[in-house]
């Protein structure tokens, strides 16, 4: 069994950190993570973790200005949320404007110091064969760099998200060339970059000139797939985690509610939909603006425990898409959870030819809508299903949505790792 360092904070990296620690040992990798003491009480002990003072320097500076480092800058000091709400207001222009210098690259830039004396103390008592950076936050990689530099071995940088190339990105237009070239530099030795999708890999290529970019989706744990969970008795259709004003439509998916019900092709008291995660303005919005308050509700934020549940339970499982085109690249994290679910996905949205949308037809497991109309022909048909048999059935295809578990993307991380070394 071979040591792999993996630099990342579990606080921030998703389950896909997790999950390859877990399952990297079965490859003949043992991981040694490195992360951060916010950390703490958010991963299981299948694997070895170092944890480190994860300073925040955002929250430093407000402690220095006698503030609550857990609420915001702009309301402690008084300032209107009217005000602060307004993208091109003055006031939000000087606190981003302080983020962008005084937290580069990130607000956790003071983790790079714990991080690597901790990291110094595991290659003086272990022999490390390769590191693991995983970024957010892109301090990860910088730790990876020195450690890389001064102990001799190979790098691997994973790019959850990319950096100046980021989809979501909220910087300037200086700040966005200073990422780009400090991305460039601070990446240069790395063996191999890693994205989590392939559209994301070749933007990764052309930025940075080079071929040793590879692409490994996020995943599932398949310990949690599910296995035959007693389906709900209404026709549920369930939606988990954030919704994002003005990036997804959700007029399209309630317009073609109303009309099944007021043409009578859905009887009312069948349908339950169910919305889980931080409650949303827009959501309630549009439950109101198409008088369907009797079958519409949102739950509020659950653990992801409850969620599975919820997922598995579900007649239907919900996805909003993006309706951006530049944004083709990403997948939502609940499309792997939809897949272990193992219940129909319907998604809504999307300017086609997306990666979700190929994941939906590579597997099976779904429909996805771009119009009313496609809405309105899902919902119809997994109605009749429902109101045939009682349930929805489901006709994912589980040896390729087995492609997609935290197993094999360990694996796939594993023959980079064997590669390298």
């Amino acid at each position: 069994m071979r040591n792999v360092l993996i630099i990342a904070n579990l606080l921030h990296a998703s389950p896909r950190i997790p999950g390859l620690a877990k399952y990297l040992p079965e490859f003949g990798w043992k991981p040694i993570v490195i992360s951060g003491s916010a950390a703490e009480g958010t991963f299981g002990r299948e694997f070895d973790v170092v944890l480190t003072q994860f300073p925040n320097v955002i929250d430093l500076w407000k402690k220095r200005l006698h503030l609550d480092p857990d609420k915001g800058f702009q309301g402690q000091v008084g300032i209107p949320l009217a005000v602060r709400e307004k993208p091109g207001s003055i006031t939000t222009r000087i606190v981003n404007g302080a983020k962008t210098f005084l937290a580069y690259p990130d607000e956790h830039k003071g983790w790079k110091r714990f991080a690597i004396e901790a990291a110094d103390e595991v290659f003086e008592r272990e022999k490390v064969e390769a590191i693991i950076s995983s970024s957010s936050p892109f301090t990860a990689h910088s730790i990876a760099r020195c450690l890389k530099v001064k102990h001799k071995v190979r790098w691997l940088a994973d790019l959850r998200d990319l950096w100046s190339q980021n989809h979501n990105y909220y910087y300037g237009k200086i700040r966005k060339e200073i990422d780009k070239w400090f991305e460039l530099e601070g990446l240069k030795k790395a063996d191999a970059l890693i994205t989590v999708s392939p559209l994301w890999a070749e933007q990764l290529r052309e930025l940075h000139r080079r071929d040793f970019v590879h692409s490994i989706t996020n995943g599932f744990d398949p310990e949690q797939v599910n296995k035959g969970v007693e389906i709900t008795p209404q026709f549920t259709v369930t939606y988990t985690g954030c919704v994002y004003e003005g990036k997804q439509d959700f007029n399209i998916f309630f317009s073609a509610v109303r009309e099944l019900i007021s043409d009578g092709e859905i009887k009312p008291e069948d349908l339950r939909i169910r919305f889980y995660g931080p409650p949303s303005e827009i959501v309630d919005r549009e439950i109101r603006r198409f008088e369907i308050q009797q079958l519409v509700r949102q739950y509020g934020p659950i653990d992801r425990v409850d969620a599975f549940n919820r997922q598995r339970e579900s007649q239907l499982l919900l996805i909003f898409y993006w309706n951006d085109p530049l944004i083709k690249g990403w997948y939502p994290l609940k499309s792997f959870e939809y897949l272990a679910a193992q219940r129909p996905i319907i998604v809504v949205g999307g300017s086609g030819g997306d990666v979700v949308e190929k994941l939906i037809n590579e597997t099976n497991a779904g429909k996805c809508c771009r119009t009313k109309g496609d809405v309105k022909e899902a919902l119809r048909t997994a109605y009749l299903e429902f109101k045939r048999n009682g349930k929805v059935p489901y006709e994912g295809n589980r040896d390729r949505i087995d492609k997609y578990s935290y197993r094999e993307m360990a694996r796939n991380f594993s023959k980079i790792l064997d590669q390298m070394t």
